[in-house]
């Protein structure tokens, strides 16, 4: 799992190979001014010969050249720097702007089952978290591997003995810090699970404020806060504990290969095998060598949590795609749509909609009521194609939905449901939703919808700009701008979801007349529950366990003194009461 990661992490990456480029060059580079200072400093205390014995020609030129080393290393690590922050720029803009693509390519069922919450959090935390642990990967673990091996390399060049003195304790090192690693990324993993479900938790709560106030609810969401609180900062504990036990295990073993550096080199310059300067070089190397270690043990939870967080992302995103089958994309259609003995449901083995058919002609209005759970919201889903059938057929035109492009399908529909939906934007973006639109064609569907009552109220008007701060709009009033928006979309079908539910009633009589109007010669799915919205429609269905139960127009349904007649009298005896 944490390869495969690895993998896609390190595809992503390399999309920016220049920059990566330059990066390794820059990287190398310092790498490698780093550890021919040392060699300048060994040379100078070899020119060192005693009292008023220093060459000091050689001292100046030794001097002149650490300089020019110094340079080269300032302006390699400046330039690393830079093509690193450039590197995990990219890579989160281009992670988040795939994650958005992918929301809207995910069927609808897929999201349905994941917490707004959890999505957000691996939208944005993980992959800021990301984003820091590849920073550090290219600063400080990249470099220190690098740092590492270039230094085993001029010790073996240097002296033989002592490099592979140095290359046998190594291993110990890489041991440790390898298995320490593989239990810190797991609870890391746990981590980052257990914080996207707080963060769902956080977000369902603020949403429901208000219910939660008003069923006195505070006090039983604070328990279950501080238990999901208490179980992240658990698993934060043992994860920051197991990872920080990698920096002093590796530090131990590195003192002793600083100490056995020290005492194989004070050997052979005493036998006189090394200078002065000679030991001094191997003892900033073998520091070098070992302070790569301490720095990439001080990151290494920083990258275990952040390939933790990685592989939550490209969960996401190896999600499945919706099914987009059909190629056919006819711009004009009459509104003829027929369901074919469709079978649907939610979840297998709790049946929903069995062997459903309805045949719709071109401007029927067809109201759909029934109880909760009956399948009326579900048929809306299978219409605009959220979800698909399990079995039967859904046709329009006379050509079944999976021949259809599913982006061609849904521009026939226009769609209001009950639950109102405005954007940070203007009026004038959210009716139309950045397309352009004649002005007079926009003021008139605000009239109609009598939406132009209360938007004429603001100075800017169609131009002002809707917040939760400067402006502030009733449920009533967004729902109107909704109703506005399909009035200005002029689609073919339209389904309207309890769409008059929050509008008081002598509003409700005015937009009503202006559906009228729209619908006309449109063909028209109405669900509703009052059933005084839709006693003018063509064909009211009566739906019940997934079933049409009773069909006809209202004045049948009372005759026949049936299911839709005991519902209407409840209703009645409900407003006389």
């Amino acid at each position: 799992m944490r390869k495969q990661t690895l993998f896609q992490l390190l595809n992503y990456i390399g999309k920016d190979k220049k920059y990566v480029a330059v990066s390794f060059l820059c990287a190398l580079l310092s790498v490698l001014s780093s550890l021919y200072l040392p060699i300048c400093i060994g040379e100078g205390i070899d020119v060192i010969l005693g009292y008023q014995a220093v060459d000091f020609d050689r001292v100046s030129e030794i001097l002149m050249k650490m300089g020019g080393v110094l340079l080269v290393q300032v302006t390699s690590v400046y330039l690393m720097n830079r093509m690193n922050s450039k590197i995990t720029y990219q890579l989160s803009y281009r992670l988040r702007k795939q994650a958005i693509q992918h929301i809207y390519e995910c069927p609808l069922s897929y999201l349905d089952q994941k917490s707004q919450g959890d999505l957000m959090n691996r939208i944005i935390v993980d992959v800021e978290t990301l984003s820091e642990g590849v920073l550090m990967g290219f600063t400080q673990f990249f470099t220190g591997i690098l740092s590492i091996f270039l230094t085993l390399f001029f010790m073996l060049a240097l002296d033989m003995r002592i490099g592979l003195m140095v290359l046998l304790v190594t291993p110990v090192s890489l041991l440790m810090a390898s298995f320490i690693s593989r239990k810190s990324h797991v609870l890391f993993l746990k981590q980052s699970k257990k914080r996207g479900a707080l963060n769902g938790f956080v977000n369902e709560r603020i949403t429901a404020h208000k219910v939660s106030i008003a069923y006195d609810h505070q006090e039983k969401n604070n328990e279950e806060f501080n238990t999901l609180s208490n179980e992240l900062n658990d698993l934060s504990v043992k994860a920051i504990f197991y990872s920080s036990l990698t920096n002093p295990c590796t530090r131990f073993v590195n003192a002793i290969v600083y100490a056995l550096v020290a005492l194989i080199g004070s050997f052979s310059v005493l036998s006189g095998g090394f200078s002065i300067g000679q030991l001094t070089v191997f003892l900033n190397y073998a520091n070098s060598y070992t302070k790569p270690f301490n720095e990439i043990t001080s990151v290494l939870s920083e990258i275990q949590n952040s390939l933790a967080c990685a592989s939550r992302v490209f969960e996401f995103m190896d999600s499945p795609l919706e099914k987009l089958s059909g190629t056919l994309s006819v711009q004009e259609v009459s509104g003829n749509i027929e369901f074919r003995n469709v079978c649907f449901s939610y979840v297998k083995n709790q049946k929903l909609i069995e062997d459903f058919s309805l045949n719709v002609k071109q401007g029927q209005k067809i109201a759909i009521v029934g109880p909760t759970g009956c399948g009326k919201t579900t048929l809306i889903n299978l219409l605009m194609r959220f979800y698909e059938v399990d079995s039967g057929e859904i046709l329009l035109e006379g050509l079944p939905y999976t021949s259809w492009d599913v982006c061609a399908l849904r521009k026939q529909f226009g769609m209001v449901l009950q639950d109102s939906w405005i954007k940070h934007a203007s009026i004038r973006e959210n009716i139309t939703l950045f397309q352009s639109v004649p002005e007079d064609v926009l003021i008139e569907a605000c009239h109609k919808t009598k939406a132009w009552s209360f938007i004429e109220r603001f100075s800017e008007g169609l131009d002002t700009i809707l917040d939760d701060v400067s402006t502030t709009l009733s449920m009533g009033e967004k729902q109107l701008l909704c109703i506005t928006r399909v009035m200005v979309a002029n689609p073919k079908i339209l389904i309207l979801d309890e769409a008059t539910s929050n509008i008081d009633t002598l509003s409700e009589l005015e937009v009503q007349k202006a559906f009228y109007e729209l619908m006309k010669g449109r063909t028209s799915f109405i669900v509703a529950h009052r059933l005084s919205t839709i006693q003018n429609a063509d064909l009211i269905l009566v739906m019940k366990d997934g079933k049409i139960i009773e069909k006809g127009n209202h004045a049948e349904l009372l005759g026949n003194q049936g299911f839709y007649k005991q519902i209407y009298d409840s209703q009645f005896d409900n407003q006389i009461n």
